[in-house]
């Protein structure tokens, strides 16, 4: 994999720039910007000490609708690495991305290898890819390998360290994809049914046998009508469904019209929880990490529609 590779299309293809003859600055660290949490928390772990990473999009922001600013922008071009997930996430953020690479500088989609599986990546009945890989804890593991890699690439005199980090990593990845496929397999079938705010979690509902609905559809760009809201609760009434989500990065005006419609034909439906979707937790916080916001959100889903998982989480960190 040449260093400077970047997916131009931002759905899969790659166009591969000549491998550039400069590798990482002297001295230590080198500097690493990644568009969102997710990504930035797996160059961190991968890199450990060689390198440090700077997110761009924060706690609470959705990446769908970002804008990046001038500030934003000099921080991608001023980095030595640049990382973004990809598969259009970070849709306003595209053309910056890809001018980088065409100057040469490395620039890596972590879902690089995912995106090459077609019978793997999610799409709507208008051919949008679903970039939010993610939520399925196996396949985001190859993600993890693509950094790895990239790093290695780069740097090549420090690969066992990138490699040593990264293996260990996916011993901590294994254990969190275990832990939700109990959590979710204590769920009463008939109540295996996550209904958000937008369509987030296919990849989890693929992977752990959970059937999703969401409000609105891949992208916060889109718009739910009345009849989106009218046809859910008839759903989520017809099937008795305990309790929605809403979502940290996206306004829970939708979901709560859904408690409301299923309120008037006389079902009580709850507030299971608020999920990370598109945006971890607060920096320095567990659920500010990958690990966390995936536990968060296992065990919150689980607990409200009647599983068993433990309140504090796989870890035993979450916050009450």
């Amino acid at each position: 994999m040449a260093w400077g590779a970047i997916p131009l299309l931002l759905l899969g293809g790659c166009s591969k720039k000549e491998e550039s003859a400069a590798g990482p600055p002297s001295g230590s660290p080198y500097q690493v910007t990644a568009t969102v949490g997710m990504v930035a928390d797996i160059v961190r772990v991968v890199a450990g000490p060689r390198a440090e990473v700077t997110g761009i999009i924060g706690e609470g922001v959705d990446p769908h609708l970002y804008k990046p600013t001038s500030t934003d922008v000099k921080r991608l071009q001023s980095a030595d690495v640049v990382f973004y997930n990809g598969l259009l996430l970070e849709g306003k953020m595209s053309d910056v991305l890809v001018r980088l690479a065409r100057k040469g500088q490395p620039v890596f989609a972590v879902t690089e290898k995912i995106s090459e599986r077609e019978d793997y990546v999610i799409a709507d009945s208008a051919s949008h890819h679903d970039p939010h890989v993610w939520m399925d804890v196996g396949g985001w593991m190859a993600a993890v390998g693509v950094v790895a890699d990239s790093l290695s690439g780069y740097d090549p005199a420090h690969e066992g360290g990138y490699r040593e980090r990264a293996a260990a990593y996916l011993e901590e990845l294994k254990e969190l994809d275990e832990y939700a496929r109990r959590c979710f397999a204590s769920i009463p079938e008939e109540r295996r049914v996550l209904v958000t705010a937008h369509d987030a979690f296919g990849y989890m509902a693929r992977a752990y046998g959970l059937e999703v609905r969401g409000i609105q559809g891949l992208s916060t760009e889109s718009e739910a009508g009345v009849r989106d809201i009218e046809e859910l609760v008839a759903f989520l009434v017809r099937r008795e469904i305990p309790a929605v989500f809403v979502e940290t990065s996206v306004s829970d005006k939708n979901v709560r019209a859904l408690l409301e419609g299923a309120r008037a034909q006389g079902h009580e439906l709850t507030i299971g929880g608020e999920l990370f979707s598109d945006a971890m937790g607060g920096a320095g916080t567990y659920e500010g990490t990958y690990v966390g916001m995936i536990d968060h959100n296992v065990t919150s889903i689980t607990r409200a529609l009647g599983g068993e998982a433990p309140e504090t989480g796989l870890n035993g960190e979450l916050a009450n």
